[in-house]
């Protein structure tokens, strides 16, 4: 009692940094399980006490659960910690706040280089009560759904918080989607209440986000009320149903009252683009999700107390759901909020980030890795990445060259690269290298080890395991996991038809994928990224793995279309890295013996369309389905485009595509 209050605080949280050092991998329940191979056996064969013990240890509950899981894959049944009551907000703010409450919990790393600001979990708990009492205060209740159509910043952190909070769940959607996706999602999740800013701010270009809600909202009956925070100075035109947000939110009271949950109540929807066209709205619910994002956080990344935590991703995917906020927020982490873009206002802005925030974990997308490798080693040398320990990759599979890029420049050849799998689907990291026993190998390109509780097998066109090693299938799930969607919105067939029907009795991921000799899985790229040429089946990711090997090569997509002889041709798309003055003819002819070599003949691409860049979302991922459009030559079906981070580029795609083919055919 004598001890001045700071002091005490301090030493508080360093006794509990400390015990939490001293646990032995997951969770107290587990005694006598020590070492990653064990606890991955009892995970797999005694999933239930597993989970059981992982979830009492891991979360705050306030009515303990009574039944571990009610699972059924053939019926798309999916139920976990039944009888259980919790809150997710509870989890993330307020039991961080009672031992260490000027911990920091967010550093918004904003466009403008250098003016960080940061928030502790004391100040984050504040917003996030003040928020959900005005949401309260204007009608959002338990079980409603609010839109939040915001850049990367805290207010959306604290938006999402405040929703879990009071018990209704959110939807947030990518500051990227046009006003009529934005819209569709809007009415798809039947909406009354929006949240937004002003205006967004990203590589130095002002997006006018509270417009494009203004058109969405002419199509949005539903809707009441949309609240209006402030990115910039710059004022916007307010309707009737506008509410400024951050000036109502200082009326209210800096405590809320959290809403008691179940553990199957959802804690929100995220839009998925489907193959039909139509988005799906995959439903998360509260305990199961955010105890898989936790734990795969800590051990995938090596996740210590008192690191910082630098994901890269946006918010509106799911990246930025589990690894920027609800994964690192339940384990009492320092997490980074990337506004920007990777060469904003230069090359370097990745690195700079590193030096100046001390970042401990970097997990970001191949594709910015390698628009990065494009420019050199300098912009990365420049600065002082010693405070590094991990680097993870995401959202696609990261090709050899980029992978050894990233290990031996960025990581000096002293940190691991985890190269991660996952989906929107399963909530969380299903296969990546780590965690696994300190010296144990990581082979470049490969996803390699599945999580705890994950049980991976790949399945032939019979839809009979495949049990040997050294072996390609569809990749599919044995058995279910706490993190996995529920369903569809408003759709569970769909959900059934989409997940379960294929393979009856496991989850369908939708991907291929190779286990090799030593059991390490690799995926190879969407099964509808699969090219069939003359019966032979062969994965784009295989190809432009090969062709990305090519010291001239930035980076490439390859594509298949029609092929009157072969019934699919191979199309490449090749990016050069700057300063490369070589033949096309060449270069090709090179190309194609290396896939050749390295493949086989009949891989060999019979297009190669070299180009200045590929069409890209604003995360970064290559929109394979429009260069497949451009090559089928149907401009008719490429759809909405307003996600890309330039729309022009596929005009230059487009351009160089007929160029092409008037070249081939005189």
């Amino acid at each position: 009692p004598k001890l001045n209050s700071k002091l005490f605080k301090a030493f508080k949280c360093e006794i509990i940094k400390i015990c939490r050092c001293k646990l032995t991998y997951v969770a107290a329940g587990l005694e006598g399980v020590s070492g990653r191979a064990a606890l991955r056996e009892l995970s797999v064969s005694n999933s239930e006490s597993f989970w059981a013990a992982v979830a009492r240890h891991r979360l705050c509950w306030s009515t303990p659960f009574h039944t571990v899981q009610d699972c059924d894959l053939s019926r798309g049944k999916i139920k976990w910690f039944e009888g259980g009551k919790l809150n997710v907000s509870v989890n993330c703010l307020d039991r961080h706040v009672h031992t260490c409450p000027e911990r920091v919990a967010l550093i918004w790393e904003r466009d403008e280089r250098g003016s960080e600001m940061k928030y502790t979990y004391g100040e984050l708990l504040e917003m996030t009560c003040r928020l959900g009492n005005l949401l309260r205060r204007h009608g959002v209740k338990r079980g409603d759904c609010v839109t939040i159509y915001m850049p990367t910043c805290p207010l959306a952190v604290a938006s999402m918080l405040a929703c879990a909070r009071i018990g209704a769940a959110h939807n947030v959607v990518f500051a990227g989607f046009s006003a009529d996706a934005l819209a569709e999602r809007i009415r798809d999740a039947q909406s009354s209440t929006v949240i937004t800013v002003n205006q967004g701010v990203r590589g130095g270009k002002v997006t006018e986000l509270k417009k494009t809600v203004d058109t969405a909202m002419q199509s949005c009956p539903t809707v009441k009320q949309v609240f209006v925070a402030m990115r910039t100075d710059n004022p916007v035109t307010m309707t009737a149903r506008d509410i400024a947000m951050e000036e109502e939110m200082l009326k209210e009271d800096v405590v809320c009252e959290p809403a008691v949950m179940n553990s199957e109540d959802v804690l929100f929807l995220l839009y998925t683009s489907g193959s039909t066209g139509k988005p799906k709205g995959l439903v998360h619910t509260q305990a199961g999700y955010l105890l898989y994002a936790a734990l795969t956080h800590r051990y995938v990344f090596s996740y210590h107390d008192g690191d910082v935590f630098g994901c890269v991703a946006d918010i509106g995917w799911i990246t930025g759901h589990s690894y920027v906020v609800y994964g690192p927020l339940a384990n009492g982490a320092t997490t980074v909020l990337f506004e920007s873009t990777p060469i904003y206002p230069d090359p370097g802005r990745y690195w700079d980030m590193v030096e100046r925030l001390k970042i401990n974990q970097f997990y970001g997308a191949p594709t910015a890795i390698r628009l990065l490798l494009k420019y050199g080693d300098q912009w990365v040398n420049k600065y002082d990445r010693s405070t590094l320990k991990t680097l993870g990759s995401v959202g696609e599979p990261i090709n050899t060259e980029a992978w050894e890029w990233y290990h031996r420049v960025v990581g000096d050849g002293r940190c691991p690269v985890v190269d991660t799998w996952w989906q929107t689907e399963t909530g969380g990291i299903c296969i990546a290298p780590r965690p696994s026993d300190p010296d144990a190998e990581i082979v470049p390109g490969m996803a390699m080890r599945p999580f705890f509780g994950i049980n991976p097998v790949l399945m032939d066109t019979e839809g009979e395991v495949l049990t040997s090693n050294n072996t390609s299938g569809a990749l599919c799930m044995a058995q279910p996991w706490p993190g996995m969607a529920r369903t569809i919105h408003n759709n569970h067939q769909r959900f059934i038809d989409t997940y379960f029907q294929p393979y009856p009795g496991y989850f369908f991921t939708g991907d291929g994928a190779y286990r090799s000799e030593e059991g390490y899985y690799q995926i190879t790229g969407r099964l509808d990224d699969v090219i069939n040429v003359s019966g032979h089946r062969i994965g784009t990711a295989e190809i432009e793995d090969v062709v990305n090997q090519c010291p001239a090569v930035a980076e490439s997509a390859v594509v298949g279309y029609t092929h009157s002889i072969k019934g699919q041709g191979v199309y490449a798309f090749v990016v050069l890295k700057k300063g490369i003055d070589v033949q096309e003819a060449d270069l090709s002819r090179q190309l194609n013996g290396m896939v050749s070599e390295k493949i086989a003949k009949y891989a060999s691409p019979d297009f190669i369309q070299f180009a200045k860049r590929l069409p890209k979302t604003r995360s970064g991922k290559i929109m394979r389905r429009v260069l497949r459009k451009v090559v089928e030559s149907d401009l008719e079906g490429l759809g909405d485009l307003s996600t890309l981070d330039d729309p022009a580029a596929v005009q230059e795609i487009i351009q160089g595509h007929e160029k092409l083919l008037s070249k081939n055919r005189s």
